[in-house]
């Protein structure tokens, strides 16, 4: 008899201490709408200021690529923004989610790649609330990539975990505080007064009310999160161009035709790639002709893009808030042609012209080749991205989300001047100062 019992409640054991595993890979098209934030302009007149409608829920989060260290720490950190936040949906790149997805115990969102390689991802700029990046300059700027036909870009949350940095804001093991502070940023009904019961501060209607992924959510159903009503996260607005890629005959190449423009945060470049000899490109600024450039190629640089291929052609350095943009030269023949900064609004044709002997060139828009290579009456044509509308609210650019320092989140302090420092080593002394010598 003991024996039976035995048998009989062995096949009905369970481990109620473990979960089992969901491993799935889902659409980005199952989720609900993207949360679009406004952004306030601070007192100082510089950074602006955060301000969410209601919780975001839908985070991409993209990472450096071939790192199994940072993939690790994406399964951290997307495991912890799963169990802490309520409905946070965590979008990954396809790669990644083919790498981590059995390895959480949640489902993953992620998107088709474009057939046309200069496409952006189908849904992904409709549905995505922020972006975290986990990785270098590089990471920030393929993200900034995923979005370079959107008008609108989400905030981006920057971890360095790169060489460099020099963009990256946050160190990773401050991703608690980090996410906390954007999470969190507008949360007015999080600080409402409690003594009045006529006012429902969870009352934010689902966009799709059959949608189970699109619930209502109020920051007064989070507890333990509330950081006060003046401490919004701060907002770097970094300015992006606007690039058309033309060919002889006016048809444009740089993207579908219903695409329109392509955005670039870094730079657009026109170089002689393999071909052995100078490119000869005429130089339009503001529908004027400037110059005949005779050179190994052309930048034209926005603020940001100011520190890299620019800088290690001779471009000036310039700061992130000057609505500008940048024409730098690549090894030109003549040692007069100096870089030039223009202002933003300002239309930039780069024509290849009719004199050259190498009869094709190559365009680079972040890095990113344009399949096809350009031949004689091609033109480049660039403006600098209008960030304001009419009525005066800011649109437009990659927000950036500056880091607070401890105790002085209410000051304004320029981390662009001190990255210069750290990072850039900018006039560095040469040899040991301290010597003697």
């Amino acid at each position: 008899m003991r024996l039976l019992v035995s048998c009989r409640i062995l096949p009905w054991r369970r481990d109620f201490s473990s979960t089992a595993r969901r491993r799935v890979i889902r659409d980005i098209s199952e989720l609900p709408d993207r949360v679009r934030p406004s952004y306030v302009q601070r007192p100082t007149n510089t950074l602006l200021s955060l301000q969410w409608p209601s919780p975001p829920r839908n985070i991409l989060i993209t990472k450096k690529k071939r790192t199994p260290g940072i993939t690790n720490s994406l399964i951290e950190y997307s495991t912890h923004l799963s169990t802490t936040y309520p409905s946070i949906n965590v979008i990954v790149e396809p790669e990644s989610a083919d790498e981590i997805h059995e390895r959480v115990s949640f489902p993953v969102y992620t998107y088709q790649r474009p057939e046309h390689g200069n496409a952006s991802p189908e849904h992904l700029s409709d549905k995505t609330d922020l972006v975290c990046t986990l990785g270098g300059d590089g990471t920030i700027l393929r993200a900034s990539s995923l979005f370079s036909h959107a008008t609108s870009v989400p905030p981006i949350l920057s971890f360095a975990m790169g060489t460099i940095g020099f963009l990256g804001e946050w160190k990773f093991k401050e991703y608690k505080r980090a996410f906390r502070e954007v999470y969190m940023s507008g949360a007015s009904d999080a600080y409402a007064k409690l003594e009045d019961p006529e006012v429902d501060h969870r009352s934010f209607p689902p966009a799709s009310p059959d949608d189970p992924l699109d619930k209502p959510l109020s920051y007064a159903d989070i507890r333990g999160k509330t950081m006060g009503a003046n401490r919004t996260a701060r907002i770097l607005l970094r300015n992006r161009l606007k690039v058309g890629v033309f060919g002889p005959d006016g048809s444009r190449m740089n993207s579908l035709p219903e695409s329109g423009d392509t955005y670039a945060l870094n730079e657009v470049i026109i170089h002689r790639g393999s071909s052995p000899h100078l490119k000869i490109i005429d130089v339009f600024v503001g529908g004027r002709f400037l110059t005949e450039a005779v050179a190994d190629g052309v930048i034209i640089s926005s603020p940001t893009g100011s520190t890299a291929y620019s800088l290690s052609s001779g471009g000036s350095i310039v700061h992130p808030l000057v609505p500008s943009l940048l024409l730098t030269p690549i090894c030109p023949r003549s040692l007069s042609f100096r870089p030039l900064v223009l202002p933003a609004e300002t239309p930039i044709t780069l024509r290849l012209g009719e004199k050259n002997r190498g009869r094709e060139v190559e365009v680079s828009i972040d890095g990113k080749r344009i399949s096809e290579k350009i031949g004689v009456g091609m033109e480049v044509r660039v403006l600098g991205e209008n960030v304001k509308s009419e009525d005066g609210e800011w649109c437009g650019g990659v927000p950036s989300i500056v880091r607070g320092v401890n105790g002085l989140e209410d000051k304004e302090d320029d981390h662009w001047v001190g990255g210069l420092n750290a990072l850039l080593k900018f006039n560095y002394p040469f040899g040991d100062q301290d010597s003697g010598h």
